[in-house]
């Protein structure tokens, strides 16, 4: 998915969506380089997802004793 800042609002960034909304995004999550017209691209990472959520399920078996 492609975003498209608008502006910036104190902490945050205004991006437009791909349906025409907009959305506020925390500074902090937007590239330091961004500028108003900038594209992002947004998009999951199955293999970190999966890597991350085994770890979890480890870290309650452990807990539980399974």
């Amino acid at each position: 998915m492609y975003i498209v800042i608008d502006r910036f609002e104190g902490g945050f960034a205004v991006a437009e969506l791909p349906d025409g909304s907009f959305a506020k995004l925390p500074r902090a999550l937007v590239p330091s380089d961004a500028c108003e017209g900038s594209v992002l691209k947004i998009e999951m990472d199955a293999a970190e997802t999966e890597r991350r959520r085994a770890e979890a399920q480890k870290c309650f078996d452990e807990l539980t004793g399974q």
